[in-house]
Formats: structure tokens, C-alpha cells, sequence
């Protein structure tokens, strides 16, 4: 065994995803999710149910990880995991599973703001993917987090903008809902909008002030109009699927975009790095894609795998916090409203 080798094994377990991922200077041998299809039916995810699906995949999701990696646990040089944000019954799992295997194996054990590994994620070592440099603009947006973070270095980040109710994933969601749409509403949003008219329907943007987000009045803005449209033609939804996904995509785009204009103008700085499950839809990164031509940026967007919960985000801020030397104490806590 080359000692140069530092091995991270990493665990994410913040909200309904279980995921493992082992990390060799920088590179990732494994990166294994184990996804939980049982909160399709409520249209959300369900805390208990998911703290539970955690404690039935941690230790194969684990095992996997290590046997993909064609590494030995004895071959580990630390183990890091999510200490939060998210659901405590689900953080919880994470924890006591890494305090647990790093003292059994007498090897550091690294605490990972989730956020903050969302970010950190442009930095996993892959061939064809660029590195953003410092200082850069990230926007992270997810089912639970709609931020706006001025990165300085990997450890200095500072929110300038973030949302006063509900994430952008979550208008998604709830919008996707009304319509009578699956869950989770965001791709299936996102495919029918690239068939339909965007400027089919408005929906009016909600005003707040500076870099601040508010999703709430649009969910309701669109419920409203569905409603009365329904009224009218009980077959509305059904006529105009497609373009009321549009016009709904529309809109959250724009909502996003005016803000990163604002930080761009406000900050100086051009390099925008997004993450987050949402950077997945299309509309976004054809919107940033288009700032790169109209405004001069420079945009970042992770491999599509490391952009939705997973443990080689979390496996990457192992990897250079214990570079750093900063371990966690066997007393450390789940903290699920952990702050950057």
C-alpha cells in the first residue's frame, strides 16, 4: 500500500438518500446512493420513514462502497459524514455510523457542512471538468436550500443571499403537485417545459429586496390561477400541461437569474459555480449558459452525479479538511440547521 494514499470514506445521509463514497487523493473510487421510492406516495419526504430506510442501507450501501473501491476499511485513513443541515432522525444515522467505525478502526473522523459540500463538490478531481477559482459566486439550489454563497476560499464562504420561505426545489415540488403531477414534480417540470410555449402563462415575481429569494407567493400565485382556469374548463391542466410547465419554469429561471445578476453587479466577481439537485434542470443551465455570451461569466457546473445528494461532495471536504488537520471529537452532534 502506497502511504502516500490518503483514503476518505465518506457518508451522506441528510435527507432520503443513504450514500457512501470512497476518495483517493482527490479521485473517486466509488460513489454509491441508495434512493428511497417509499415517499413517492406521500408526495414528500416522511422523516420517520426515512431515518428508518437509513438504518436498513447504511451498512450495505457501505460495504458496497468499499468493495467498488477494491479498498480494505483497514486501508482507511478517516472517515467524514454529514453532519448537517437536514433531518435529525436521518442525520443522526450518518453520525452514529461514522463515530462508530472511526473508533472501532482508531482513525480520524471529519464533520461535513452538507452545504458547504455542495459548493466543495467542483473540486473532486475529474478529467474535462473545470475548477472555479477564487473568489467565485456559488448558487446552490436543492428541494431545501436556495443560496447565493461569495466563496473566497474553501473554508471562507459567506451567504449573501438565501431564501426567506420555501427553496426553489420546493416550487418546483408544490407546483408540480397542483398540477397533479409525481414526486418529486422538478424533471418531469422540466421535460414538458421543452415542449411547451414559456410565455403561455405570467406569473408575476415576487419582490424582495437584494439578493433574498421568496418562492411561496408564486406557489400560491399558481395555485390560484389553476384553480380558477379549472373552474372554468375542468380540463385546463390536461389542454395546457405542457405550456403551464413552461411558464412555470419560466418564471422560477427568471427569478434566479434577475439574483445572480444582482451578485454579479454587486460583487464584481464573474465566476459562477452552481450545485445542488435543481442545477440539474435544463432551463437553468441554458440560462447560465447564456449569462456566459450576454454578460461576460465564466459558469461551473458539476458532473450531473455529484450535483444531488452524495457522499463524494461530502468524501471531497474530508479529503481537504484532513489536509487541514481538522478532525471532529467523538462527541461531536448531528446538528440539523447548521449554518456556512
Amino acid at each position: 500500500m502506497n502511504p502516500q494514499n490518503i483514503y476518505i470514506l465518506a457518508i451522506e445521509s441528510s435527507c432520503d438518500d443513504t450514500a457512501a463514497s470512497v476518495m483517493c487523493n482527490g479521485k473517486i473510487l466509488s460513489n454509491i446512493i441508495a434512493s428511497q421510492k417509499i415517499h413517492e406516495e406521500f408526495g414528500g419526504v416522511v422523516p420517520e420513514l426515512a431515518s428508518r430506510a437509513h438504518q436498513q442501507n447504511i451498512v450495505p450501501v457501505v460495504d458496497m462502497a468499499l468493495k467498488k473501491a477494491h479498498i480494505e476499511k483497514s486501508q482507511l485513513t478517516a472517515i467524514a459524514f454529514t453532519k448537517g443541515p437536514g433531518l435529525m432522525g436521518s442525520l443522526l444515522v450518518g453520525t452514529s455510523f461514522a463515530k462508530s467505525l472511526a473508533y472501532g478502526l482508531g482513525i480520524p473522523l471529519i464533520d461535513v457542512n452538507h452545504m458547504q459540500a455542495h459548493i466543495l463538490a467542483h473540486f473532486i478531481e475529474e478529467e474535462d471538468f473545470k475548477k472555479p477559482p477564487f473568489p467565485f459566486l456559488a448558487m446552490t439550489i436543492s428541494g431545501g436550500h436556495t443560496q447565493i454563497v461569495k466563496v473566497k476560499s474553501y473554508f471562507d464562504m459567506e451567504v449573501i443571499g438565501e431564501t426567506i420561505d420555501d427553496a426553489v426545489g420546493e416550487a418546483f415540488d408544490k407546483s408540480g403537485k397542483i398540477l397533479g403531477l409525481g414526486y418529486p414534480a422538478g424533471p418531469e417540470i422540466d421535460q414538458r417545459a421543452a415542449l411547451g410555449n414559456p410565455k403561455a402563462f405570467q406569473f408575476t415575481k415576487p419582490k424582495v429586496a437584494g439578493l433574498n429569494f421568496s418562492f411561496s407567493g408564486l406557489k400560491t400565485a399558481i395555485l390560484y390561477f389553476i384553480q380558477k382556469q379549472v373552474k372554468e374548463n375542468p380540463k385546463f391542466i390536461e389542454a395546457h400541461l405542457n405550456d403551464i410547465c413552461a411558464s412555470i419554469q419560466y418564471t422560477i429561471v427568471g427569478i434566479l437569474m434577475d439574483k445572480l445578476k444582482l451578485a454579479v453587479k454587486e460583487t464584481g466577481i464573474t465566476h459562477i459555480a452552481i450545485g445542488g439537485g435543481v442545477s440539474a434542470n435544463s432551463g437553468i443551465r441554458d440560462a447560465l449558459k447564456s449569462g456566459e455570451q450576454k454578460f461576460g461569466w465564466t459558469t461551473y457546473v458539476p458532473k450531473f452525479e455529484y450535483t444531488t445528494d452524495n457522499a463524494a461532495m461530502i468524501a471531497i471536504v474530508g479529503h481537504l479538511k484532513y489536509l487541514e488537520g481538522d478532525y471532529a471529537q467523538q462527541n461531536v452532534m448531528a446538528s440539523p440547521r447548521l449554518k456556512i
